[in-house]
């Protein structure tokens, strides 16, 4: 026998769930039960929980950065960096 879940969520989070599982070929219903699935094989929830601490260790790098006199890139000089690893990729089939 089944038994039937009934949640609560905003409008728009349903809607953006509903393309995003539609995209993978599932439907709402069928990504909760993997949720579920993959919950009860695991032991709990099937992926990390916590509070962010990375944001902190970044913040207080920065700091230390500063303070060191390491230079930041610029935003410029940052895409350079992707475009040149996204290039780089491409040329080795990644």
């Amino acid at each position: 026998m089944a038994k039937t879940i009934q949640v609560r969520v905003d409008d728009n989070l349903k809607d953006s769930a509903d393309a995003l599982f539609a995209s993978l070929g599932l439907d709402t219903s069928t990504a909760i039960r993997i949720f579920l699935v993959a919950s009860m094989e695991s032991g709990g929830i099937p992926f990390a929980v916590a509070h962010s601490t990375d944001r902190d260790a970044a913040v207080f790098d920065a700091i230390e950065r500063r303070k060191s006199g390491i230079p930041f890139l610029t935003a410029e000089q940052s895409l350079e960096n992707m475009r040149a690893a996204i290039k780089a990729g491409a040329a080795h089939g990644t």
